[in-house]
């Protein structure tokens, strides 16, 4: 099948639009690997140093450099379940090592926070900079050059992303990205939103909301739901970076230990010292990123990837913009249903065929790069793949061909809905953005007076006062980067849901997040300019009637000169200290807007 019109459209455009950026990128990585192994230009007391540690049968190996090193940056921490597994990783790579006559080392940890911990918490304002120095972590890691190639552990929604530029940026070696696999299925998460929203509205007490949330979170794994972190693992395996079918299969089991082991053994195999070298500036090129967004809108995935996939990218020398998101959204069609923007999870949906059989639907309908590299070889259309573990021996088989439950999965030629879950919405109040996978379309253009709030605390004060009685427009500013580091706003989301079963129309727009776990309630998220920066939101009043159009993507205050107004200029200074906000201060003076990242590093 010849690649459809508009993602080769698109695709050009990016490479157009990169032709710079991306040329300098490769020449400093081809520059790094001429260099040779890393190990070679340490002097014998760097080397010493290096090496100390390591058992006795380690050590000759590397100082005369006979194999490679592969160095593990572990996002490990036991407070995170996506991450407790991982506790046992280094053991299993080294031991894999060992057996391909290699060596491996813990280079560095990098830290993991959680948003579910800290939704709707002072916490949540150093969520988004944690990806940046997740980052900055990695990079420190691999600093020693010690290296051949790394290993990332990493699964949740800041974690991944910060990796992955800290994997471009040392580009020049291989990378292969090492899951963790979901937690097994726990509460149906139908079931835990439905008692939110009874919580929300006094209902129910706090001890059925906490029987609720801890049968839903209930063991080691990432939550099961389609949020960040499992779209970002999504990506990992349409974007090339993971083993073949590695994304969701469940922790501490026989076959995740052994697609650990030969991720590990992989890795080693793709050095500069063997005959397959695939450094990652290889893998992440313009068509990586293309067949990246086009498996965010085929999932339905999370909103927060719109803003880490261009700081992803820019780490490679990749200049990807919202309108590449619409435009690829507008002829991808939506093949899963996973909450929330269905009732199954997603142990469920790779059960029904997963990301396998979804790469090879939309491969055959020309929407994905074929002729990409990947960690596991040449070409995407081995993703078609699946894992077995047959006598201890790992091996693949080719995956489903069909869709082996319909209500989850459906082939593209006959999808959920005829295009994908994002849509660009730009007006006189900016330009932002809207997961429309899950939102009623009768739910999809809302039109109505302005509520406006300058933090997510009066919003749920205004609700609880039974203020919200009329269709309204939520509007949250002074939420991006600059302002308090673009929390999200998730915790908004039960009451939101409550007054539009009450039959009120409501929206939210925003230039903060909302998580990858919203979903029912029209959000236009990430308005840039943020408010903080002078942009439009800074100047709306309530009473001010708003048009929010996921239809024909419309962000409209209606009627009004906004320009003619002085913008609003509130007392930020509770963002700026306590919990450790007070660190903080240089990321948000330096960080970029939401269109392109909301970067510190990059």
């Amino acid at each position: 099948m010849p690649l459809n019109p508009s993602i080769e459209a698109v695709t050009e455009r990016i490479v157009a639009r990169s032709r710079d950026s991306r040329s300098r990128y490769k020449d400093r990585m081809a520059a790094l690997a001429e260099a040779g192994p890393r190990r070679a230009h340490l002097t014998c007391g760097n080397q010493a140093h290096a090496y100390a540690a390591m058992p006795d049968t380690d050590k000759d190996p590397l100082a005369e450099g006979r194999a490679p090193n592969l160095g593990i940056v572990t996002a490990f921490n036991d407070m995170l379940s996506a991450h407790q597994p991982f506790e046992r990783f280094p053991d299993l790579i080294r031991a894999a090592a060992r057996d391909a006559g290699a060596t491996a080392q813990v280079a560095g940890g990098v830290p993991a926070m959680c948003d579910g911990v800290t939704q709707g918490q002072p916490g949540m304002e150093l969520s988004l900079f944690s990806r940046d120095v997740i980052a900055l972590a990695a990079g420190v890691a691999l600093s020693h050059n010690c290296f051949d190639a790394a290993v990332y552990l990493g699964v949740c929604d800041k974690i991944v992303p910060g990796l992955v530029i800290a994997a471009a940026s040392y580009g020049h070696i291989p990378g292969v990205f090492l899951p963790g696999g979901p937690m097994t299925s726990g509460m149906t998460n139908d079931e835990k939103a439905r008692v939110r929203q009874q919580f929300a509205s006094g209902e129910v007490g706090r001890d059925k909301l906490m029987e609720a949330e801890m049968a839903s979170y209930h063991g080691p794994g990432t939550c099961t739901f389609y949020g960040t972190a499992n779209t970002n693992q999504m990506l990992m395996e349409f974007m090339g970076l993971h083993l073949p079918g590695a994304s969701f299969v469940n922790p501490n089991t026989p076959l995740r230990d052994a697609l650990t082991a030969a991720g590990a053994q992989r890795a080693l195999a793709i050095t500069a010292l063997g005959n397959a070298f695939t450094p990652v500036a290889d893998v992440l090129d313009e068509r990586a990123f293309v067949n990246g967004i086009v498996g965010l809108m085929a999932t339905g995935g999370s909103t927060n990837l719109v803003l880490h996939l261009p700081a992803m990218a820019r780490a490679a020398g990749v200049i990807l913009d919202l309108e590449d998101f619409d435009e690829i959204s507008s002829v991808v069609p939506l093949m899963a249903k996973v909450y929330p923007n269905g009732m199954a999870d997603v142990n469920h949906f790779h059960a029904a065929g997963g990301l396998g059989y979804m790469i090879g639907e939309l491969l055959d309908q020309g929407l994905l790069h074929d002729d990409v590299t990947t960690v596991a070889g040449a070409g995407l259309r081995r993703y078609t793949q699946e894992p077995v573990l047959a006598d201890g021996a790992l091996s693949w088989r080719e995956g489903a061909a069909e869709s082996l439950n319909d209500r989850i999965l459906r082939p593209a030629t006959d999808p959920f809905q005829p295009t994908g879950g994002l849509k660009e919405l730009t007006g006189n109040l900016g330009r932002g953005v809207m997961k429309v996978s899950a939102v009623k379309p009768e739910r999809q253009v809302v039109e109505a007076k302005a509520r406006v709030f300058h933090d997510q605390a009066e919003v749920k004060t205004a609700f609880k006062a039974g203020e919200f009685t009329e269709d309204t427009v939520v509007i949250v500013r002074f939420q991006g980067p600059k302002a308090n580091g673009m929390p999200e706003l998730h915790s908004l989301t039960p009451m939101l849901a409550v007054l539009q079963d009450r039959g009120l129309k409501v929206a939210l727009v925003t230039d903060g997040r909302m998580s990858g776990a919203s979903g029912k309630v029209p959000a236009c998220i990430h308005v840039c300019p943020e408010a903080a920066a002078g942009g439009p939101l800074a100047r709306v009043q309530d009473g001010d009637v708003v048009r929010v159009d996921a239809v024909s993507g419309t962000l409209e205050a209606v009627g009004i000169d906004l320009g003619a107004r002085t913008p609003a200029d509130p007392d930020l200074s509770a963002n700026q200290a306590g919990l450790g906000r007070e660190l903080f201060e240089v990321f948000r003076q330096s960080a970029g807007d939401a269109q392109n990242g909301a970067a510190v590093v990059i």
